[in-house]
């Protein structure tokens, strides 16, 4: 591929506007010597303004979501794209979340521009674990975790019952679940049909893959071996 097409398809402007780049000269090698369109360095030697280029094709991020944000390219509020470089939106394909967040659920949210990798994560056939923090409005009755578990609870307006999903309480008013599906605001979703309301909700762990360390509003790219957690646990 084209060094104009490649630069444009990372989202650094329009092919017109990358070709500007190029007869200034900001498009540079390793060692600042300038690119021609006809070039064909590898990904990492590439430097525009002297910075290195945004993840290439295949990218996985990892963003510590704020309550807040939409997991839109367009939304009337504040959308996850305002916590990225500007240009991973106008990127193609676009780096797209993988699943969604609700405005104000917080936590781990992946993003990537693999789409079969994005399918396989989001399939039901994958039944990867996503692991929430519930702080709840109400005293859990102690009878959530059996009902969680029997695999027969059914939500309203759904025509099949939810998977199992394990539940371990974390105090009077907090709790631990594990579900294996992504159903419409399914957490929330579940202890309202159990009596009682989630006033806060953070996604802990996606897969075998934890937040860690990563603050709130930060991201970080991936590397292969990190992005391969998602697939690793034992599903319960």
């Amino acid at each position: 591929m084209k060094l104009v097409r490649r630069l444009a398809n990372l989202g650094y402007g329009s092919r017109r506007q990358v070709e500007a780049l190029l007869r200034d000269g900001r498009v540079t090698d390793a060692d600042g010597r300038p690119l021609g369109a006809e070039a064909q360095p590898e990904h990492e030697a590439i430097r525009i303004d002297g910075q290195p280029l945004d993840p290439p094709p295949g990218a996985v991020l990892m963003l510590h979501k704020p309550a807040g944000y939409t997991c839109s390219t367009s939304d009337p509020g504040r959308v996850v794209y305002e916590l990225l470089p500007p240009r991973f939106r106008l990127r193609n394909p676009i780096i797209a979340p993988v699943g969604r967040l609700d405005r104000d659920t917080t936590g781990l949210l992946l993003l990537t521009d693999d789409g079969p990798l994005l399918h396989r994560i989001i399939s039901p056939k994958s039944r990867i674990p996503k692991v929430y923090e519930a702080t709840l409005a109400r005293d859990l009755t102690g009878e959530e975790a059996a009902v969680f578990a029997a695999g027969t609870l059914m939500l309203r307006s759904e025509t099949t019952p939810l998977a199992p999903a394990v539940l371990e309480p974390l105090g009077p008013r907090r709790a631990r679940l594990t579900v294996t599906e992504g159903r419409y605001h399914q957490v929330r979703r579940m202890f309202a049909a159990a009596g009682n309301h989630v006033e806060a909700l953070h996604r802990t762990a996606v897969g075998g893959l934890g937040l860690d360390d990563l603050a709130e509003g930060k991201w970080r790219i991936l590397v292969p071996a990190e992005a391969a957690r998602v697939f690793k646990p034992t599903v319960p």
